[in-house]
């Protein structure tokens, strides 16, 4: 018997394919993935974006929020503008503008909405402009925290965050076997649409035995509201959720 069998598997809720990054990491690891995609991210109406853009520099920053943010923008803006400062909530979002050529001159230590605002207090004068290419769903704490320390954001969606159509017959086919061994979140909107998705009872029903991994705090807080208790991932990365997740089934195997 092989480990693949051995393990239980592992839920990726996030929006990826069969050989999307997170699924990956994780069967490289030995694990079993099964894709529950609770959301769907597509384009956005690209207008208020495109406009944005095209006069870019009349902002000091760029704060991207996700990697989602990044490929709109940059399909956008292939060259990061002279003069143009970059901010990224996490690593993962500022290795994909990295890859691409940008210099990310802020990332927080703690890949938070909130930790982002904070660290942004020594650097913002009042008036700095700001542009903030943001999901449909975007919380307001990036937006107001900014204004309150005296930036002028300006907030553009840059994607759209919506619910998917999971296959929920089978999920609950899973969930009354109770086999499954962790779950993996990697964004507050995939709690949201998962427990909508199924259903309260069976979405407390699946983490009878089931350990539910969230990529980083704004997420597990989500998480601790629907009356979980989060492990969270031991880095904000889709590498860090996926190396926390294979622990968890190692040590309970």
């Amino acid at each position: 018997m092989t480990a693949t069998t051995e393990l239980a598997p592992v839920v990726v809720t996030r929006a990826e394919a069969a050989d999307g990054p997170l699924s990956s990491q994780l069967r490289s690891l030995g694990a079993r993935v099964l894709l529950w995609p609770a959301i769907s991210v597509s384009s956005a109406d690209s207008t208020d974006l495109h406009e944005a853009l095209d006069r870019i520099t009349d902002f000091d920053w760029i704060v991207f929020a996700s990697r989602q943010a990044a490929p709109p923008v940059l399909e956008r803006l292939p060259k990061q503008p002279p003069d143009l400062k970059v901010a990224a909530v996490g690593q993962a979002t500022a290795q994909v503008l990295r890859q691409r050529g940008w210099n990310v001159d802020l990332v927080p230590d703690d890949p938070n909405a909130g930790a982002l605002v904070d660290a942004f207090a020594p650097l913002v004068k009042e008036g700095v402009r700001v542009l903030f290419p943001a999901s449909s769903r975007a919380l307001p704490t990036i937006a107001k925290g900014l204004e309150q320390l005296g930036a002028q954001v300006t907030q553009v969606e840059a994607y759209r965050t919506e619910p998917s159509s999971l296959d929920v017959n089978e999920c609950r086919s899973w969930i009354e076997r109770n086999e499954i061994g962790a779950v993996t979140f990697a964004s507050p909107s995939a709690v949201i649409e998962l427990e909508r998705a199924l259903g309260k009872d069976d979405f407390d029903k699946l983490f009878t035995n089931a350990a539910a991994v969230a990529i980083g705090p704004t997420t597990a807080r989500v998480l601790t509201e629907l009356g979980r208790t989060p492990v969270m991932a031991e880095s904000a990365t889709l590498r860090g959720l996926a190396h926390t997740a294979f622990k968890l089934l190692q040590s309970r195997h």
